[in-house]
């Protein structure tokens, strides 16, 4: 996409330089990945990158679509001048804050509120120049190293830093030429900013052996040298050529991968390092908590394990540590406030603790089943019938880039998507066109619920022709009428009348069809809504939240009152709504 080059750093250039980013990300991720071998081997630097961005994108947008309204909420375009620079940054960096994945997601996403913390707090101004944005990347770089527990020299902190001084030395002698104006010019501070990164990156080898014995640059770094392209290019409207990944150019991706035949010098190095001694999970999570409950929590986690980085504040925090005692981990964040969202990754199958005879590539498969489902208990079902599955807790739909690593995983050549969640479909529509690119052919079947989902899996054979697959399974879940039961969290307007907190809400697809105070009530409802137009089989899945008598009844009310009709029963486990309902 053609990009107008911005003069000044002001609430579009935020966007602009968001939207950069995310793609640059994209294109590099897989050789960001490839030569990701510290703190842990675990080649999903690139991805996790690209994921964070991808939340900050988010948020950035969804300020510019709250600007785009009326605030009277008439839904006609608003006439003002949209977001200011402040609303801008501090959405860019909330995003990241809690879209942070990995270690170097949670560090990118420190450098982002350091550059925040800078430009909000200059006032309310449409914009600021060069001199803004030099100090701006200063913050970043401080911010984040003061973020890690024990900072490393060789990373991605190095590359940040060398950014920072760049930038300040490049103003320093602009005045010292008597050239002042080249000093509040921000293409000249990007620019300055992304060739001290360059070459920093190009040290990083001398600096951490790790990378030396790997034969490449850090992987967090790189990525770092990627974002700060994208800037350089908001300003100038220029593409900039990205480095070599390894001292020897060319090589490091082959390096990293192992193309020369034999152990991959990136996994033996790692295996030489912690000899799979290593901590054994990775634990991210959101804390609120106040400021000197997060202190004590530092330093409890610093001596459960290593890679502590816990980035924040105002309230909110996200936290990340690679330990053996994933629980104790956990519960130190308990301890120190409220902790969700919590994502706890064992190094298994492919990483830095696994023997390289472990690691050798399986065959592709020919074809697979992605899912989108929204409990550990449809999780099970689902893979238990063959289907690659991406677990969407409440409140946290996933991003396109978890969708892509599902379609990666499945390791097929062909790929039908389930994102079982109308609100997913452009999700996962962006999902299956970067599949596309990777040479994946992919189907994506429109499903609106996981019980749709179930009919869909349920005459997937794949040892038909592709094409005849997906008509099937799509018949099979258009065919499926699908509702829910759950508790409204707030007083609204739907379309069965107002609603308050507590309420119990049945839906059928997609619409608030019953309002009512029981739960077995208003399913029982719910369910005769459905059944009134016929149907063959009922599939009922159970949340956590939901009465243990209500399926028996529901069994019982199919059982009396509809002839011909089954019904089958499943755990969901948390997810979300109290009960789905499917008829097909």
């Amino acid at each position: 996409m053609a990009q107008v080059p911005q003069r000044f750093f002001d609430a579009l250039a935020v966007r602009t330089w968001c939207g950069l980013s995310l793609r640059a990300l994209g294109r590099a991720r897989e050789e960001i990945d490839a030569i990701n071998v510290y703190p842990v081997a675990d080649g999903d630097t690139g991805t996790n990158l690209y994921l964070t961005v991808e939340s900050a994108v988010a948020a950035v947008e969804a300020v510019f679509a709250a600007h785009a309204v009326d605030a009277a909420g008439d839904g006609e375009p608003d006439d003002g001048d949209g977001p200011s620079l402040a609303d801008a940054v501090g959405a860019m960096a909330h995003g990241a804050l809690i879209g942070a994945r990995g270690n170097s997601g949670t560090i990118l996403a420190q450098l982002l509120r350091g550059m925040a913390q800078v430009l909000a707090a200059r006032g309310e101004p449409a914009h600021t120049d060069g001199a803004g944005l030099r100090l701006a990347l200063r913050r970043a770089a401080d911010s984040a190293r003061q973020a890690v527990a024990h900072p490393v020299e060789g990373t991605v902190l190095t590359v940040a830093s060398a950014a920072a001084d760049a930038a300040e030395e490049a103003a320093a002698e602009a005045t010292a030429d008597g050239a002042e104006g080249t000093e509040g010019d921000c293409a000249a501070v990007a620019r300055a900013a992304y060739e001290g990164a360059r070459e920093a990156l190009a040290a990083t080898p001398g600096r951490l052996p790790v990378l030396e014995r790997a034969g490449v640059v850090d992987a967090g770094g790189q990525g770092l040298v990627t974002v700060l392209a994208a800037l350089v290019e908001t300003f100038t409207g220029r593409a900039e050529t990205l480095p070599g990944r390894a001292p020897a150019p060319g090589n490091a991706v082959r390096h990293a991968r192992g193309e020369h035949g034999g152990e991959a010098p990136a996994q033996k190095c790692a295996a030489e390092e912690g000899d799979g001694s290593g901590p054994a999970f990775e634990v991210i999570y959101l804390l609120e908590a106040e400021d000197a409950a997060v202190a004590r929590l530092r330093q409890r986690l610093d001596a459960l394990g290593d890679s502590l980085v816990v980035v924040g504040g105002d309230g909110l925090w996200n936290v990340h540590v690679h330990v053996d005692d994933a629980g104790a981990a956990v519960e130190a964040g308990v301890e120190a406030g409220r902790p969700y969202r919590i994502r706890i990754t064992h190094f298994g199958h492919g990483d830095a603790h696994t023997s390289a005879a472990e690691r050798m590539p399986r065959e592709r498969a020919q074809r697979a089943v992605v899912a989108v489902v929204p409990g550990e208990g449809l999780a099970g079902l689902y893979t238990e019938a063959g289907a690659t599955t991406v677990l969407a807790r409440p409140g946290e739909p996933p991003a396109s880039g978890e969708l892509v690593q599902a379609v990666r995983r499945a390791h097929a050549r062909e790929v039908v998507l389930l994102p079982n969640d109308a609100e997913l479909r452009h999700t996962a529509a962006a999902a299956a066109e970067q599949a596309r690119t990777e040479g994946v052919r992919v189907a994506l079947i429109p499903t609106r619920s996981a019980v749709q989902g179930i009919a869909a899996l349920a005459v997937h054979e794949p040892d038909r022709r592709f094409d005849e697959d997906v008509v099937a399974m799509t018949s099979a879940a258009g065919a499926t009428r699908h509702a829910e039961v759950t508790v409204a969290e707030r007083q609204s307007w739907t379309t069965a009348g107002i609603c308050q907190a507590g309420d119990v809400l049945g839906l059928v697809d997609g619409d608030v069809a019953v309002i009512g105070t029981d739960v077995t009530e208003v399913a029982t409802t719910v369910l005769d809504r459905m059944l009134a137009a016929g149907g063959e089989l009922v599939t009922l899945v159970l949340g956590d939240g939901a009465p243990r008598t209500v399926a028996a009844h529901l069994e019982a009310r199919v059982r009396d009152a509809y002839l011909a009709v089954d019904t089958v029963v499943y755990q969901g486990g948390r997810q979300g709504a109290l009960l789905l309902i499917g008829v097909e």
